[in-house]
């Protein structure tokens, strides 16, 4: 019988950060780490990433422990010494972060946060903190070309029932509304995270009455001032017409229809036609809403075209962010009782060190990024990272939403023009600090001249 999930989260991992959990304890390796988050490179047509995901991370490692169920489970495995996890029945998070906080713009390479915690500590968290903070900041810089792509028209999260899961459809919202959407068609997320919510109706609806006239007139009057029909179901330009007759019987109820929406078919030849009946009827404020299958790509090209379409439907393309649908992101050993380390490993190569980013700006537009060690100093930049987490606890509440959400738009008011499109012709630069560039050449001379075979000089 399948046991129901408790809400402990401390198995949403890997085994082999139990087994090597495990191992270390057993040969007591249990000095103090320091793991960087971060993207290797990024994923093409990106110019650019939105971090999103750290309040999750901090309120897990804030409760990461073991329940008597967890660890019931582990023992029916036969794979767990008993004394280890008598051990991990104790176990709580106790290290310190570092993080850049959500809603700022990062680049490949850069550090997304840092863990310093004992070994073991820091290595459980590793399965959790990649799934979060990868699928948060995918969907965050996804959405954010989709606002970048409507030039200012409103966009609605429609995208829950394609997401890849339910977790994953409420942080889609959540991401979304932090890069500027209006709202979303997810109620619960509506709820946990106070975003506006909205929603028309579906073809079903249309259908299950005598008549699309019926459909309308039945929902203007079960909605009178939040109304937008979907004209789409038979004859797109019949709908419209239809959708005019009852905007002007709720006129003279003294309400006002709020708009009609568009889910198929040509959305920009669609869009003016729909637009010229709904005028032609002096109904110049009711709005064009245009969905289906649409992403940046689709929204960009409707806005050049001069499509009048009010706002924006997003859904699947926007909620698994289907071109680019994963990021390189690595969760690496950079530091070990004070030892720098790196990775050596062919394209997966990482920089030692504990570390932070500069940020250097030109008439208040970022002009480029240094990568550095933590301890330096660079007078002209502004440092990215931010000590989030010490002894294991927040060192402040998370900011609303709504405070990220400024925080975002500031942000991408400094990000210059040609890192913004939608295929970006250049790199931002982001270069390593000559401390970071010389620590990285001496110790992989000294770990590539320790794997030199027997008898070469």
């Amino acid at each position: 019988m399948q046991r129901p999930l408790t809400e402990s989260k401390a198995l949403l991992t890997d085994l082999y950060q139990l087994t090597m959990a495990q191992s270390y304890w057993q040969h007591r390796v249990m000095g103090t780490a320091t793991f960087s988050l971060f993207v290797r490179r990024l994923p093409e047509e990106r110019g650019y990433l939105v971090a999103a995901g750290l309040e999750d991370v901090l309120e897990y490692l804030e409760g990461l422990r073991f329940e008597p169920a967890d660890l019931d489970y582990l023992e029916s495995t036969g794979i767990f010494d008993p004394s280890f996890l008598e051990f991990l029945s104790r176990l709580r998070f106790t290290g310190e972060v570092w993080a850049v906080p959500e809603g700022r713009i990062v680049f490949a390479q850069e550090p997304i946060l840092e863990v310093t915690a004992p070994i073991i500590e820091a290595q459980l968290a590793e399965t959790y903190i990649i799934n979060q903070v990868q699928l948060q900041t995918m969907v965050a810089s996804k959405a954010a070309r989709c606002v970048w792509a409507a030039r200012g028209r409103g966009l609605v999260d429609f995208s829950l029932r394609r997401t890849h899961g339910t977790d994953a459809g409420l942080k889609v919202a959540r991401c979304c509304y932090l890069v500027g959407f209006e709202g979303t068609s997810n109620v619960l997320a509506g709820r946990r995270y106070g975003i506006p919510i909205a929603g028309t109706m579906a073809h079903s609806y249309i259908m299950a009455f005598p008549s699309e006239l019926e459909a309308f007139r039945a929902f203007a009057e079960s909605f009178p001032d939040r109304c937008v029909l979907l004209i789409d179901t038979y004859d797109t330009l019949e709908g419209a017409r239809l959708a005019a007759q009852v905007a002007r019987e709720l006129e003279a109820r003294g309400h006002h229809l709020r708009g009609v929406r568009i889910d198929s078919g040509d959305l920009l030849e669609l869009s003016r036609q729909v637009r010229a009946i709904l005028d032609e009827a002096g109904l110049g404020y009711v709005r064009i809403v245009a969905s289906g299958g649409l992403d940046e790509y689709q929204i960009e090209e409707l806005v050049e075209a001069g499509a009048p379409i009010d706002s924006f439907g997003v859904g699947t393309r926007m909620g698994v962010s289907a071109d680019a649908p994963w990021l390189d992101m690595a969760y690496k050993l950079v530091g070990y009782e004070g030892r720098p380390a790196l990775k050596l490993s062919r394209g997966k190569a990482s920089l030692p060190g504990e570390k932070q980013v500069y940020r250097l700006y030109t008439d208040d537009l970022m002009r480029e990024d240094i990568l550095a060690l933590r301890q330096e100093a660079v007078p002209e930049g502004e440092p990215l990272l931010e000590r989030v987490m010490a002894e294991g606890r927040a060192l402040r509440p998370h900011p609303p939403l709504r405070e990220l959400r400024q925080r975002f738009q500031e942000e991408f008011r400094r990000l210059p023009q040609p890192y913004k499109e939608l295929q970006p012709r250049a790199s931002y630069p982001v270069r390593l600090s000559a401390a970071l560039e010389a620590l990285e050449r001496r110790l992989t001379r000294e770990l590539t001249s320790q794997r030199r075979p027997l008898g070469e000089s």
